[in-house]
Parts: C-alpha cells; structure tokens; sequence
C-alpha cells in the first residue's frame, strides 16, 4: 500500500465536517491522491434545485484539474453509514472514468475501514474519451448509409418509406 493511503483515508473522513448537505443530511468526504504525490480534498456540496448538486468525488476532481492534475493514483471516500461502505454513484464513476479506469478507489466507513477497487472494476465498459474517436456510421448529415435515416424510417429504393 502507497504510504499516503491512510492519510488519504484519514482526509476523506475529516472532509465530511465541510460538506453542505441540509436536504439529504448525507454526509461525504472525498480525497483525491495525485499520481505526483499532490491531494484534493473534496465535500459534497447540495443545492435547492436538487440537480445541481455536486458529489464529494466531483468536487475533488474538478480542483485538481482546476489546478492542473489529471492523472491519479487513488481516490478515498468517506460517508457516515456505519454498516456500509460508501460507494460512487454512477455519475461519480463516469467521471472518474474520464481521467482513466486504472487507478483505486477505497469506500470506507467511518471506523475507516476500507473496501478498495480499481475504477475499471467499479464501472466495467465505461464510456471513455477514446469511445469518441470510434468510426462511426453515416455521414452527419441525418442519413445513414445503410439506408436508415436518423428518424428510424428505412427508405426503399422506389423512394417511399417504412417504418422499422
């Protein structure tokens, strides 16, 4: 185990003081380690308009890339469930996924112990930035090439439609 995990683990659960969540009272704590050693530390942050809340995971990510980190080694999570580790939603885990699937994730519970996963693991077949650079069929322009148009009719040689 890396030598900053359990001060990683420790920041994770000291995060949860910080956190703005008077709707749910669902506390997390977040903790980013830096694949060059630097942490972000992150709260979950919860808004009126429930949408634009932002997860413990989130907030953490978007700091360190805010501050120019994109490659990381583990990130710690910490809620208050005491019989349950705390897990990444599926937003959270898409978004780690963004920055590579590769890398550890420890969901703790507030003794601090700890269930570790690689994000790969947590989110197998993720959408990733390389799935954006796969071929692709038609031509953009709302047709396929198959004879498909993108509103699910198949055009028939004569020049009338079918619906799928």
């Amino acid at each position: 185990m890396d030598k900053q995990i359990p001060y990683l683990l420790e920041l994770c659960r000291e995060m949860k003081d910080k956190t703005h969540c008077p709707y749910s009272k669902f506390r997390v704590g977040a903790a980013l380690l830096c694949e060059d050693g630097t942490i972000f530390t992150g709260c979950n942050v919860e808004n009126a308009s429930y949408g634009l809340t932002i997860c413990a995971e989130r907030t953490a990510i978007v700091k360190a890339v805010s501050e120019g980190h994109k490659d990381f080694k583990a990130i710690a999570i910490s809620s208050d469930m005491k019989n349950s580790f705390i897990v990444p939603c599926g937003a959270c885990r898409q978004v780690l996924a963004e920055f590579g699937t590769n890398w550890d994730v420890y969901m703790t519970k507030p003794d601090l112990t700890y269930h570790k996963m690689s994000v790969g693991e947590l989110l197998p077949m993720s959408f990733s930035p390389s799935s954006l650079g796969e071929e692709k069929i038609g031509n953009g322009s709302g047709h396929l090439e198959n004879g498909i148009e993108a509103n699910g009719m198949m055009t028939e040689d004569n020049g009338s439609s079918a619906e799928m």
